[in-house]
């Protein structure tokens, strides 16, 4: 049974920064590529990093350069280190599992997902 669980979330303040884990288990970790997405009530879910399985990254236009994805599969893990925080950074964080580390990354493309953590920054 594939499981994705994401931890790491939490309230913090602008400016501030939080690394994101997202650990998967029952599926070969290093045969696939894991994407990070995040989804505002009432909007669409967004790609926001990708990290396929030769390590290769690729980012949404908007990180400008605040985050950064990696990978250990010696833990089945993915971690998103989100430096300078924005309030419009604030949202659930998913984890997925899947093939499509190309931009813009497809949500068909990932077919295990974690429950989400949530991210909430305030001024």
């Amino acid at each position: 049974q594939v499981q994705v669980v994401e931890s790491g979330g939490g309230s913090v303040q602008a400016g501030g920064s939080l690394r994101l884990s997202c650990t998967a288990s029952g599926l070969n970790f290093r045969a696939y590529d894991m994407g990070w997405f995040r989804q505002v009530p009432g909007k669409e879910r967004e790609g926001v990093a990708c990290i396929d399985s030769s390590d290769s990254q690729t980012y949404a236009d908007f990180v400008e350069g605040r985050f950064a994805i990696s990978r250990n599969s010696a833990k089945n893990t993915v971690y998103l280190q989100i430096f300078g925080l924005r309030p419009e950074d604030t949202a659930m964080y998913y984890c997925a599992a899947g093939s499509g580390c190309r931009w813009p990354v497809t949500e068909a493309d990932f077919s295990a997902w974690g429950q989400g953590t949530q991210v909430t920054v305030s001024t």
